[in-house]
């Protein structure tokens, strides 16, 4: 004979499950520059007598590290082009104003995600 209702759970594994549920609730969620993997081995820069890209990133660089770096060469990029604006003249100077205006918000980016981090 087939038993017409299934075993309620006990009070015990009620009382573990809300506890497991709540730890998980408070728990912090993960930064997304953890969730992100290290850098590959890529190859950049111009080319030898050979063809072959003359730099190589390393394999392995955390993606903290990673992006700190890119954050740098974002505000030298900001720098640099923020002196060149001075030199330029109607059109050009609307040209570069527009990449000034594109580096600072990737650098924005970059930095906020760093932020979450530390």
């Amino acid at each position: 004979m087939k038993k017409q209702t299934p075993n309620l759970p006990t009070l015990q594994t009620l009382k573990t499950t809300q506890t497991r549920v709540l730890k998980a609730f408070k728990a912090p969620a993960p930064t997304i520059v953890s969730t992100l993997p290290a850098t590959t081995e890529r190859a950049f820069g111009p080319v030898d007598s050979t063809l072959q890209p003359m730099f190589t990133l390393r394999a392995g660089i955390s993606a903290q590290d990673a992006l700190a770096h890119v954050s740098l060469l974002l505000l030298c990029a900001e720098q640099t082009s923020d002196e060149i604006t001075e030199l330029g003249s109607g059109v050009e100077r609307g040209l570069i104003w527009s990449m000034v205006h594109s580096v600072e918000m990737a650098r924005a980016v970059v930095d906020s995600l760093l932020e979450r981090v530390g």
